[in-house]
């Protein structure tokens, strides 16, 4: 159990690394000088592995409370990924992150994508910032929170024509990894396009 939680966080770690990396090609204005050629070799290859896009219009939205928050491709940073850990072992999510760089969200399942699919959610985090210093407020998938059940990530559509991917989410998030922690239902639709 230990190692499979280990497993989950580490995948999400790197979709979330993905989407960081994501947000800074999104945001032309944004320039590092002096920026090494090794270090874009690098960042472009996480976009040229098979499986993994870049959607260039299309809408992810995420509802927490009362609240919808609402990622823009032709604005913000919405990347859908496949993991291959193993021979035996793969993960696809959607991360996402705003232009602002203060509103990141990722969510993730085990095995291959294809469309007309229902799948178990492995990893999930929510974060929205008031500053750069502390997320005013952080919510992720908890071992403790006493769920059997992390939701499901239905994908109607996946990688036809122009669509990228299209369908919606639930799963229960914590704002801490504590045993008395409450959790709270994320609910989403995702709607992306490749062109």
């Amino acid at each position: 159990m230990r190692n499979r939680r280990f497993t989950n966080l580490l995948i999400f770690f790197a979709i979330s690394l993905l989407a960081v990396t994501t947000s800074c090609q999104k945001d032309p204005a944004v320039t590092e000088p002096g920026a090494s050629k090794t270090n874009i070799a690098a960042d472009s290859s996480l976009f040229s592995s098979p499986g993994n896009f870049l959607a260039v219009s299309g809408t992810l939205k995420v509802k927490y409370n009362d609240s919808t928050y609402t990622f823009d491709a032709t604005k913000d940073s919405i990347a859908f990924i496949n993991v291959r850990v193993d021979d035996k072992t793969s993960y696809f999510g959607i991360t996402a992150i705003n232009k602002e760089h203060n509103m990141s969200f990722g969510i993730s399942s085990s095995g291959f994508v294809y469309s007309n699919i229902n799948r178990s959610i492995a990893g999930g985090q929510f974060l929205l910032s008031a500053d750069d210093k502390k997320p005013a407020l952080q919510l992720s998938l908890s071992k403790y929170s006493g769920q059997k059940d992390f939701g499901n990530i239905n994908v109607i559509q996946y990688n036809q024509g122009k669509e990228l991917a299209k369908g919606a989410f639930f799963t229960f998030l914590a704002k801490d990894d504590k045993a008395n922690s409450p959790f709270y239902k994320v609910e989403g639709t995702f709607d992306l396009q490749l062109r």
